[in-house]
C-alpha cells in the first residue's frame, strides 16, 4: 500500500477520523492496529518480525535498566543487538556473504557451493532494526528510561508513517510524544497537508517520471554513449532525492496531521558546498545514527590522524553495506569515505590556494563553484549506488566521456515526449527554486505571504500531480533497504 495510491488515501482518511474520534488508550490501540495492517499489506507472513523485534527489545530495555552489574547490563544489550543484527544478516546478508565466499573460494581453486536461502527481504527491515537498536543503546547509556508501557513501545517501533523508510527516530524524540495526548490543530493539519502534497509532487511528478529513462539506460549501459550515461546519472540523482525526500515529506506531513512531529531527514542536500556538509543534510537520521553508534564509539576524531581516517572509512563502508547486499553499495560508501579523507587531508593546501586566488573577493561565485563540484562528486558516486553490477558501474563511470550525440528516439523510448518534456524540465526547476527558498527563508518573495498566492501555488502543485503525475505502481526506492 503505497503513500501515492488511492488505497492509502482511503486507509488514512478512515484511520485519521477514528483517531480524532477517540482518546487515550483506545486511540493508541487504533493507531497500532492501523500500523500493523499497513505493514501486513506489504507482507502478512513477516509481521512476526515486527512483533519479535518489539518484544525482544522491550524486555531487553527493562532488564538493562533493572540490572545493577555492568556485566549483566552489557549482556542484555549484547543479546538485543545480536537478535537485531542477526535478523539483518539472515534476511539481507546471508546470501550475499555466502555468495562472496563462494566466489573467493573459486578464485583459489576451491569448490565451495553453499546453499542459498529462498527468502524475501521484509520491507523496511533495516529501519526497524536500527530504530530498535537505538532504543536499547540509549537505555544502556542511561539517556532514556526503559519504556514500561508495551503499547507505547510497540507504537515506537511500528508507527506507520515512518516504519517502512524512516526517518529513524530516537527514543527520546518519539516515545515522549506517545506518553501524552497529541494536539491536533488546524494549523498542524494545514501545514501537514501542504508538506504531504509537496512530497507527492516530488515523488509522482519528478521521481517516477524520470525512472523509466534511468532504468532503460542503467539496465543495458553498454548500448549507450556518454551523453545518455551522463543524462541518466544526473536524472538518477534527481530521482533518488525526490523519491526519498518525497517519502519523508509525506511521512512528516501525515504525522503532523495527527499531532506528532518526526525529525527532519533532509535539508536541501544538493545545495551543499562540501561532501561533509552533504552528509549533514542527506538522510540525517541515518548519518547521525552511524555517527553516534559507530563513528564515535570507534574513537571518532579523538585519535591519531591515521586512526581517524580509518574510522571514517569503516563508518562509510558499513553505511554502504546497510543500503544493500551488493558490492556496488560497498564501493559507493568507500567513495564517500574517500571524498572526506581527501578533503580533510588537503584542507590546508586548499585554504592556501584560496588565499592565493583571492576567492574571498567573489564569495557567491566561490559558493556556486563549490556547490557544483560537490553535486558532481555525489552524482558520480550515485553510479555505483544505482548500477546493477560492479561491471556495469565501472563501464558507466569510465565511459561518461566523450559525450557523443544524444538520440531523440532514446528520449522518446525513455518516456520523454515533446509534449511532456518541457513540463518536466519546468517542474525540476520549480522544485529546486522552492528548495532554495526553504533553505534561504530570507530569499522568499514577499508575495508568498499573501494567502491567495499560496493557494494558487498549492493548486498548481495539485494540478501537476493530477495531470503529469505517474499513477502506476512504483515502489519508493528506499523500501528495498
Amino acid at each position: 500500500m503505497l503513500f501515492n495510491s488511492f488505497q492509502f488515501l482511503f486507509f488514512f482518511v478512515v484511520v485519521w477520523l477514528l483517531f480524532l474520534a477517540t482518546r487515550g488508550t483506545a486511540r493508541k490501540i487504533i493507531l497500532l492496529l492501523a500500523s500493523y495492517y499497513f505493514y501486513m499489506c506489504w507482507s502478512t507472513r513477516y509481521i512476526w518480525v515486527i512483533w519479535g523485534i518489539t518484544l525482544i527489545d522491550y524486555v531487553a530495555g527493562l532488564q538493562i535498566e533493572k540490572a545493577e552489574l555492568p556485566a549483566r547490563r552489557r549482556l542484555y544489550l549484547g543479546l538485543s543487538l545480536f537478535c537485531n543484527i542477526g535478523l539483518l544478516v539472515l534476511f539481507k546478508y546471508f546470501n550475499f556473504l555466502t555468495g562472496s565466499f563462494r566466489s573467493a573460494s573459486h578464485l583459489f581453486g576451491l569448490r565451495y557451493d553453499p546453499p542459498l536461502l529462498a527468502i524475501i527481504l521484509p520491507v523496511g527491515l533495516s529501519f526497524h532494526t536500527f530504530q530498535a537498536m537505538s532504543y536499547t543503546i540509549e537505555v544502556y547509556r542511561r539517556r532514556v528510561p526503559a519504556e514500561k508501557n508495551l503499547l507505547e513501545y510497540a507504537l515506537y517501533v511500528a508507527f506507520f508513517p515512518q516504519m517502512v523508510a524512516g526517518p529513524i527516530e530516537r527514543p527520546y524524540e518519539l516515545l515522549p510524544q506517545f506518553h501524552r495526548e497529541p494536539k491536533v490543530t488546524l494549523e498542524g493539519v494545514r501545514s501537514g497537508m501542504a508538506q504531504a502534497l509537496w512530497g507527492l509532487f516530488k515523488k509522482m511528478v519528478l521521481a517516477d517520471n524520470v525512472a523509466d529513462f534511468v532504468k532503460l539506460v542503467y539496465d543495458t549501459p553498454r548500448h549507450y554513449n556518454g551523453s545518455a550515461l551522463v543524462l541518466a546519472t544526473v536524472l538518477f540523482s534527481i530521482q533518488i532525492y525526490c523519491d526519498f525526500s518525497g517519502y519523508t515529506d509525506i511521512a512528516l506531513g501525515l504525522a503532523r496531521m495527527m499531532g506528532y512531529e518526526l525529525r527532519i531527514n533532509f535539508m536541501q542536500p544538493y545545495f551543499s558546498r562540501s561532501v561533509g556538509e552533504f552528509w549533514r543534510r542527506w538522510h540525517i537520521s541515518l548519518s547521525t545514527w552511524f555517527r553516534d553508534y559507530v563513528y564515535i564509539p570507534l574513537g571518532g576524531n579523538r585519535v591519531k590522524l591515521s586512526r581517524h581516517y580509518a574510522n571514517l572509512m569503516v563508518t562509510f563502508v558499513i553505511s554502504g553495506l546497510w543500503h544493500g547486499a551488493n558490492w556496488t553499495f560497498v564501493i559507493w560508501g568507500f567513495l564517500h569515505g574517500l571524498y572526506l579523507i581527501v578533503a580533510q587531508s588537503t584542507a590546508p593546501l586548499t585554504a592556501r590556494l584560496g588565499r592565493l586566488l583571492a576567492v574571498d573577493r567573489a564569495p557567491r561565485l566561490t559558493a556556486f563553484c563549490k556547490t557544483v563540484v560537490t553535486f558532481s562528486l555525489v552524482t558520480y558516486a550515485w553510479i555505483f549506488f544505482r548500477a546493477n553490477t560492479v561491471g556495469d558501474a565501472w563501464f558507466i563511470a569510465t565511459h561518461l566521456l566523450p559525450p557523443g550525440r544524444l538520440d531523440p528516439i532514446l528520449l522518446k523510448v525513455g518516456g520523454f515526449s515533446r509534449a511532456t518534456a518541457p513540463y518536466l524540465v519546468l517542474s525540476i526547476v520549480a522544485m529546486f527554486v522552492v528548495e532554495w527558498w526553504i533553505a534561504h527563508p530570507a530569499s522568499v518573495p514577499r508575495i508568498w505571504a499573501r494567502p491567495a498566492f499560496r493557494a494558487l501555488a498549492y493548486n498548481a502543485c495539485l494540478y501537476a500531480i493530477v495531470f503529469f503525475g505517474f499513477f502506476g505502481h512504483r515502489d519508493f526506492i528506499y523500501f528495498q533497504f
